[in-house]
């Protein structure tokens, strides 16, 4: 049974029977004017460096301690393999398999300071989400839907817009999915050859993010797909459908090999295995819960989940067994845990955008359609297709260079452009303790400090290698039973004090608010020694 072309080789296919409106323009022409994609690319950069959205990229904590982690390995040329940062968990092992990204973000921290941070964290989002767009304009998507489909795919990923390495995640799962869709061209050899590019991709992944796992569940869907088209197929195609299954088997052993060139071998496996199957993590760490629709971008990705029904429903007999196992896999990691809701969201975009296309321009040439409705349908489809081919004979090269590098030119004066200081990344002062940190430092304070898991990365950011941490949110690390003991504290539940006097802390950093802070006010043995509008800190008398 022969498989259906893929919509990019249809895409392929139509542009090549055909002149673009774009091809009278003149050569320099394609290069000068800027595409929507590039625009795309400059609104999202622009928009996430020199607005409020700097500071929540910085939202996170974590990116703290992954510029430490970053330039330890740089310094020592080695992989920590021990933990560096905390008091508790000293001399015990830590799993850094985030370590190349930890490098880089060190490097680009080192040259170009948090304003340098935010614009690489910027840079990966636009690039992801406007390679996005122009993946769609090539699967022949209508260029209103693609517009639509990527607001609806940015809203649903703003959940998780930090500086942070699941972003490597998004640009890789978009490249990953790309490849494996175009190979499936039953005479499409480039697409074929293009199968061997994902051991190399992996080859970075499993060093960069956890999400590297990601892949091979996508590959998993192709294969399965593959052996049911083998089974079903009939004697002619059967050898063609051999070849298919022998290459993505061929591919997944090669990418599973190019996964274990990390500084833990297989042992990386069993770490995350731990990790992710320690029931009482998952249940407690806010990101691995199930979505809650009552915030914007959970009720865009209810939007989505609805619409990839309609679109199943009008099209069902033009949905590959392929796509809707990505279907399936994309919807049960987005109700799994909401940090997965940007790949997600992500996926179903890249399918059901172009299917919907393809529903709308059947429905405009039905002649059971109405005839307004068809004549509306017509005019779109018309005006969206003249402007596709002509987005797609664009270079879109020019501008996003120009804008990489005056972004790193302002970066590198300080967020200044002239007179004008149009970027200063900073951490929110009303979202961690930077006024206490402050004090901390300048009393010169080298005992571990207690603080909340959050607000770790934080310290170690401001504080490594002088003062320590007893905690930060390398939940892995540490471990359930640890987080038991800790959430008891924070909570001042029977046994609060356990953990702090096994631990020995004699400094305690918490919310001003926080009923940790309530209670040891009252107590003789802890005194205020700073309060601001955001923590409050206290020394063991």
């Amino acid at each position: 049974m022969k498989r259906n072309l893929p919509l990019v080789e249809l895409a392929r296919q139509n542009r090549m029977s055909k002149r673009t409106p774009g091809s009278s323009l003149p050569g320099w022409a394609r290069y000068l004017v800027p595409s929507a994609a590039d625009l795309i690319f400059i609104l999202i950069v622009g928009t996430m460096c020199c607005t409020v959205i700097a500071t929540r990229l910085l939202g996170d904590a974590g990116i703290g301690w992954h510029i430490r982690s970053g330039e330890l390995i740089l310094s020592t040329r080695s992989v920590p393999r021990t933990d560096p940062f905390s008091a508790s968990m000293a001399g015990q092992r830590w799993y850094a398999w985030e370590w190349m990204y930890d490098a880089v973000i060190a490097v680009v921290h080192q040259r170009l300071g948090l304003n340098g941070v935010v614009f690489f964290s910027s840079t990966i989002i636009a690039l992801t989400f406007a390679l996005l767009f122009r993946l769609l304009l090539r699967c022949r998507t209508s260029l209103p839907l693609a517009l639509f489909f990527l607001i609806l795919s940015l809203s649903v990923s703003s959940i998780h817009f930090l500086a942070r390495p699941h972003l490597v995640s998004w640009l890789f799962t978009l490249l990953w999915f790309q490849i494996l869709d175009s190979s499936e061209a039953e005479a499409y050899s480039t697409g074929q050859r293009k199968l061997f590019w994902l051991p190399v991709i992996m080859l970075f992944w499993a060093n960069l993010h956890g999400g590297f796992l990601l892949g091979f569940a996508l590959l998993g869907a192709y294969l399965l797909s593959a052996l049911i088209d083998f089974f079903r197929g009939d004697p002619a195609s059967r050898q063609h459908e051999k070849s298919s299954l022998v290459k993505l088997g061929t591919v997944t052993v090669l990418s599973l090999v190019a996964s274990l060139v990390n500084p833990y071998g297989f042992n990386l496996y069993v770490h995350l295995y731990r990790y992710l199957s320690d029931r009482w993590l998952m249940k407690h760490i806010n990101e691995f819960l199930p979505p809650n629709f009552h915030g914007a971008p959970q009720l865009c990705f209810a939007a989505m989940l609805l619409l990839t029904i309609l679109t199943l429903a009008l099209a069902r007999a033009r949905v590959h067994l392929s796509h809707l196992f990505v279907i399936m896999l994309a919807v049960a990691s987005g109700l799994y845990a909401s940090r997965n809701l940007p790949v997600a969201s992500i996926l179903l975009t890249l399918i059901i955008a172009p299917l919907l296309s393809q529903v709308f321009s059947g429905a405009a040439s039905n002649p059971q359609t109405p005839p307004r409705l068809s004549s509306f349908l017509e005019r779109v489809q018309s005006w969206s297709s003249r402007m596709t081919e002509l987005e797609l004979s664009l270079r879109d090269r020019l501008w996003p260079v120009a804008i990489l590098v005056l972004g790193i030119l302002v970066c590198a004066h300080g967020g200044r452009l002239g007179a004008w200081q149009v970027m200063n990344a900073h951490f929110d002062a009303k979202r961690f303790p930077v006024e206490a940190v402050d004090v901390i430092a300048e009393r010169n304070i080298h005992e571990p400090i207690f603080t909340l898991d959050s607000w770790g990365g934080y310290l170690i950011y401001r504080l490594y290698p002088r003062t320590q941490v007893l905690v930060d949110d390398r939940h892995d690390l540490y471990g359930s039973e640890f987080f038991k003991q800790y959430l008891t504290t924070i909570r001042v539940e029977p046994g609060w004090q356990v953990l702090l006097n096994e631990k020995h802390v004699n400094w305690i950093l918490v919310p001003k608010d926080s009923g940790l802070a309530r209670v040891l006010r009252t107590l003789p043995a802890w005194q205020v020694v700073h309060e601001d509008g955001t923590a409050v800190l206290f020394r063991r008398v």
